[in-house]
């Protein structure tokens, strides 16, 4: 199937079709490498008899398919920047959680309000979904704010294995409040996981008083508090997952950051207030470190976005593990603390009952 060319030389069109000049007379004739790929050339279109109006488009070219492991590749990025960015929290110690997280907020923001403004979606929401966006805002500033605490209070390997507790949390809430299934396997998953949290935050009544000595931590009840801030953070993720699993793809996804970074930041002005917290910081590389935890932050929630755009979900949540193996190196080189044996169980308890329920939900995806 060829084009007419510009001089108007005649060549015999495939049955249905035929070519026609749009462009003036004299003009010079089309290159040969476009007669060669059979399109039109500029200034030229395809008459087609078989279509009401006579003309028909230029065949449009195949849709690049994604590079193999690209998703993996972007959820690996994701988890770097993830663990980067709680080894910042984790540097700033003259700033309280509260205070960092609001100052996270503050950046989300000046990013997510462009975004809504240029999708036209507004800044309410629907009027079903309006309680729901308000309970997702409140429950995952609060995860946030308590991540934070947990960073700071306890090891930096710690605190990244217990969130890993997650998925867990959200298959129980999810067959309380949206009904689903909760199989045995769960309830394997489940068990593998609170093994896990007892391994890292060894109980002295379980494991005797030189828990305290072996926590690396120096003081134990301090590292008790951070562990409990880290459940209670997957126990608030796994909330805000419900949540938003429970809205679907009724809510546009900038919206629903939109309210976590809003009321988070009108949260975090509430309980700095209470507690009287609030201090700009004042070395400059503190200041640094506050817009390094914004940056990274949220590049690690656009590439992770990313992944799930051109990967399964099954991988990804596999993949997002090396969490654990950043924070663990992290922790070594910049803190010179070496996880304890106790540290190294409980994380692989944790990230089998993780990896385990991802391959399971990916395989039961795949039937």
């Amino acid at each position: 199937m060829r084009p007419l060319d510009g001089a108007g030389a005649a060549e015999v069109p495939e049955p249905g079709l035929r070519p026609a000049d749009d462009a003036p007379r004299g003009a010079a004739e089309e290159p040969a490498a476009a007669e060669a790929a059979g399109t039109p050339g500029p200034g030229r279109r395809w008459l087609c008899g078989s279509s009401p109006c006579g003309w028909c488009a230029p065949p449009e070219a195949k849709k690049k398919a994604p590079c193999p492991g690209l998703g993996l590749f972007y959820t690996l990025l994701s988890a770097f920047l993830f663990s980067v960015g709680s080894l910042f929290v984790k540097k700033v110690q003259d700033v309280h959680a509260v205070e960092i997280s609001a100052f996270r907020c503050v950046f989300q923001m000046l990013v997510v309000i462009p975004c809504l403004i240029y999708r036209k979606t507004g800044f309410i929401g629907p009027k079903g979904q309006r309680i729901f966006l308000f309970l997702r805002g409140v429950l995952g500033s609060t995860a946030m704010i308590l991540l934070y605490y947990a960073f700071q209070a306890t090891s930096l390997a710690d605190a990244t294995v217990i969130t890993f507790s997650t998925p867990v949390f959200t298959s129980i809430f999810a067959w309380i409040f949206l009904k689903e299934k909760y199989s045995p396997w769960d309830a394997l998953f489940t068990v593998f996981t609170i093994t896990g949290v007892i391994l890292i935050v060894r109980p002295p009544f379980l494991f005797g008083a030189g828990a305290s000595a072996a926590s690396g931590d120096g003081d134990y009840s301090v590292h008790l508090k951070g562990t409990v801030a880290a459940v209670a953070h997957a126990v608030f993720a796994a909330l805000t997952l419900v949540i938003l699993r429970r809205m679907g793809k009724s809510v546009d996804y900038f919206l629903s950051i939109w309210y976590y970074v809003i009321l988070g930041l009108l949260e975090c002005v509430v309980v700095l207030f209470i507690l009287g917290e609030w201090s700009l910081p004042y070395c400059g590389l503190d200041r640094l470190f506050l817009i390094l935890i914004g940056l990274f932050g949220l590049g690690g929630q656009v590439f992770l976005a990313k992944a799930i755009q051109i990967e399964k979900a099954g991988p990804v949540a596999i993949m997002k593990t090396m969490d654990v193996v950043f924070a663990f190196i992290l922790q070594i080189i910049f803190f010179n603390d070496v996880p304890t044996w106790w540290t190294v169980g409980g994380a692989l308890c944790v990230i089998a009952s993780s990896s385990g329920a991802a391959i399971r939900k990916w395989c039961h995806g795949a039937q």
